[in-house]
């Protein structure tokens, strides 16, 4: 059995399978469901706890998983989550721009064709010069969109160490701190 504090400012409800966290910086919703594990909410605490009489690893496992997205879901809606990406182009001056739901590079080592990559609902991204910022409720989303915006820029079939061109995460930040 775990117990988790709710955090100051933040609400969590439970319907069903559905979490649902509401914050100062927004709400989201998370689905987790397991046939062994319970998930009850009182105004100040959520308790994760397994259905079995005798607790084994893999309940144990579960319920420390759950506690895991709870925390991260507390921590999106208080402070939300951001991925910084660094823009390095030592061969060709590429332009990194957003277009709806895509982020557009062009003239990445030379390339004709511009490379796009569509970014999942609930991720904001701006380009401020060097940088490209990710910010999301979601841990899972704003990691999903900083990864998939570092392997656009993925480089085959050249030398590693002359060709350094490409989008690189250097900082994580919005760690889930709750206890």
């Amino acid at each position: 059995m775990a117990e988790i504090k709710i955090l100051d400012g933040v609400t969590i409800t439970c319907d069903g399978d559905l979490i649902k966290a509401k914050g100062p910086k927004g709400e989201t919703v998370r689905k987790l469901f397991h046939p062994r594990i319970k998930i009850t909410v009182t105004p100040e605490l959520i308790m994760v706890t397994p259905q079995t009489k005798k607790e084994n690893k893999k309940d144990k496992m579960f319920v420390n998983t759950f506690v895991a997205h709870i925390k991260n879901l507390m921590a999106g809606v208080r402070d939300g989550f951001e991925y910084k990406l660094k823009i390095c182009s030592g061969h060709f001056p590429m332009s990194v721009s957003i277009a709806g739901n895509e982020l557009i590079i062009k003239n990445f080592l030379g390339e004709k064709v511009p490379r796009k990559v569509r970014l999942p609902d609930g991720a904001k991204v701006v380009v401020q010069g060097e940088e490209i910022i990710v910010n999301a409720l979601n841990k899972e989303i704003a990691g999903q969109a900083a990864a998939r915006i570092e392997q656009l820029t993925r480089i085959t079939n050249r030398d590693r160490r002359i060709f350094q061109d490409g989008c690189y995460i250097i900082n994580k930040a919005g760690k889930a701190v709750a206890k």
